[in-house]
Parts: structure tokens; C-alpha cells; sequence
């Protein structure tokens, strides 16, 4: 982790965690995150920019610097901490390495359907969990809708959990989703999502997993030719901000953030839904063979995910209470 400080450090004392130029004018909010200008988060970034602007007069604005400008996020994270970054989205797999009981959200079939989703990530449990990253110097604000993750591969599609059996199978740094990967007989291989397409395109890996727009917009389905929609995990976003930021501001500047932020959280999530329809069309007219495999095997072989938690009471009883959240 220290290599990645020490080797942004230089360009967050550059940008700064918030530029102001003089009392009178507007402080300006650094933003980074890794995805396209054309992503649903990226317009939600964009859009919750304008409410901030217009919620403070003026007074408080945010730059968006996309495509992994300032670093990957796991470094954005660790620029958060260290107070030379304002904001970031990453998922709550990336957000696990941080704060431990994001790792919960990485658990396959761990939801039944969207409307549980968005109950528990807008409700108590979601807030707990927003709140306990601020330990760690990263105030939660929210969580963007990043849907299911399925499989994508070059060569075959993965219609059973045996067909991942000596498959190298990407995945973001996340115990959870390696443990995972294991469970079901595959080979999982950390890499940054800026290396993906050159990484499957020269053979480094077999396939990798994620939604259909981010499969889209990443040009990925130029390599990966099978998309196997399996869904086996549901992993938010989380939209955060330093916490030396936070404390920065006074209460009514905290109001004005954090209202944008609930704002732009809607907005994302109509934004997502259409996306994922327009991505799979795309695909699909571009030569992707969609299928819907039958999760019940998928299913039955990550029991041994969910039974490495009963010693952890505090995320077993956070699995629990999802599973019971109607």
C-alpha cells in the first residue's frame, strides 16, 4: 500500500484535495474515479456536480476526473486517506481492503432481486456500513447501482460452474470474490480494470466478470465472445469523500454535499437501468452470445463461501439480517 502512496503523493499535492483561490470564490471538490465519460456514474458524478453548484450558490463545485486519471481505486482510496483527494467511487469489493465489513456485499446470491437491494442499501444496514469506513479516514455518502455481475469469456461460454474449472477468471482485489472464483472451480487473477482488454486479448486470462455495461463500454466484448449471465454477485458502488474533507466543511456546506450526493444516487440508478438494456442489444449485435444458465449449480457450490463466515459473528449477523430484509 505504501508504494501507491508515495507514488501519488506528488500528483495529490498537485491538484490538491480542494482548490480555492481566494475566500470569495468557490472551492472546487477533486473527484476521480476509473470509468468512461458514456458511464451511468460518470453522468451521476457530472450531474450531482450541478446540485452541489446550485444547492450552494456557487459556492462549493466538483471536478470529475474519469478514466483513471489520478489512479486506480484502490490509490484513489488511499489519496482519500492521506487528505489529497476529495471524493471517489469504487465498488464495495475494492472498499472491502479498507473497511472489512464491505466484504459482505461481495457474498454471491446474497440478494433476491433489485427492490431487496436498494431496501437494504438505503436502509439501516447500509448506513452502518457507510459509517463504519469513517474509522479509516472515508466517509460513505451513498451507494450507485452497478448491478449483477456474470461471466464473459473468450473461448466458451460458462453455462455450468464446472466450465470454470481451469479457467483464469479476472477479479477485482477482493478476498471475497477470489474465495468465490475458487468455490466454483476457477483460477482467480487480480488485475486493474484498465489492464483487462490487453490482458484477455493476449491470453493473461480466460474471462472475467462484471455487468453488461461496463462489458459494453470497456469494448471487452471484442475479445470475449460468451456472456453468461449467471449474476452471482450484486456489489454496489460507493460514492465517498476524505474525511478530512468532510471535517473541513461546516454543517450547512455538509447538508448542501450531501443532498447532491442523495440526489445524483436516483439519478444514477434510472441512468443504470436503461443502460443495462441498451448494453446487452449492443453486445449482442456485435456477436456476444447471451445466455441465462441455471444458477441453482452456481448456487450449491458457494455454500462453503457463506460457511467460512460463521466464526465471524459480526458478518455472519450481517449476512443474516440481509437475507431477512423483505
Amino acid at each position: 500500500m505504501k508504494e501507491y502512496i508515495y507514488t501519488f503523493f506528488a500528483i495529490a499535492l498537485f491538484f490538491g484535495l480542494v482548490s480555492c483561490q481566494s475566500v470569495e470564490e468557490a472551492k472546487t471538490i477533486k473527484l476521480a474515479h476509473g470509468l468512461d465519460e458514456t458511464h451511468p456514474v460518470h453522468r451521476a458524478m457530472v450531474f450531482m456536480g450541478q446540485e452541489l453548484e446550485k444547492k450552494s450558490e456557487g459556492t462549493l463545485k466538483i471536478h470529475v476526473y474519469p478514466n483513471q486519471q489520478l489512479g486506480s481505486e484502490r490509490q484513489c482510496l488511499e489519496l482519500l486517506q492521506i487528505g489529497s483527494l476529495g471524493m471517489t467511487k469504487v465498488s464495495a469489493a475494492v472498499m472491502e481492503n479498507f473497511s472489512p465489513n464491505m466484504k459482505v456485499f461481495g457474498l454471491p446470491y446474497l440478494f433476491k432481486n433489485r427492490a431487496q437491494t436498494f431496501r437494504v442499501l438505503d436502509g439501516p444496514i447500509g448506513k452502518e456500513l457507510l459509517d463504519g469506513g469513517e474509522k479509516y479516514w472515508l466517509k460513505g455518502l451513498g451507494y450507485y447501482d452497478a448491478g449483477s455481475r456474470s461471466f464473459y469469456t473468450v473461448k466458451s461460454p460458462i453455462e455450468k460452474p464446472d466450465d470454470l474449472k481451469g479457467l483464469k477468471i479476472r477479479v477485482m482485489e477482493s478476498v471475497t470474490a477470489m474465495n468465490m472464483i475458487k468455490s466454483m472451480g476457477g483460477a482467480p487473477t487480480p488485475i486493474s480494470s484498465g489492464e483487462l482488454y490487453t490482458a484477455l486479448q493476449q491470453g493473461v486470462v480466460d474471462g472475467a466478470e462484471n455487468n453488461p455495461p461496463t462489458f459494453y463500454l470497456t469494448r471487452e466484448y471484442e475479445v470475449c465472445k460468451y456472456f453468461s449471465l449467471d449474476e452471482h454477485t450484486t456489489i454496489p458502488d460507493v460514492l465517498i469523500m476524505s474525511t478530512h474533507l468532510w471535517n473541513s466543511l461546516n454543517k450547512e456546506e455538509q447538508g448542501w454535499v450531501q443532498e447532491a450526493a442523495d440526489a445524483s444516487v436516483q439519478y444514477q440508478r434510472k441512468l443504470w437501468a436503461n443502460a443495462e438494456e441498451e448494453a446487452l442489444a449492443a453486445v449482442e449485435k456485435a456477436g456476444v452470445t447471451i445466455s441465462r444458465p441455471d444458477k441453482t449449480p452456481f448456487m450449491e457450490k458457494v455454500t462453503s463461501v457463506y460457511d467460512s463466515y460463521r466464526d465471524n459473528t459480526e458478518i455472519y449477523s450481517l449476512i443474516k439480517r440481509i437475507q431477512e430484509t423483505n
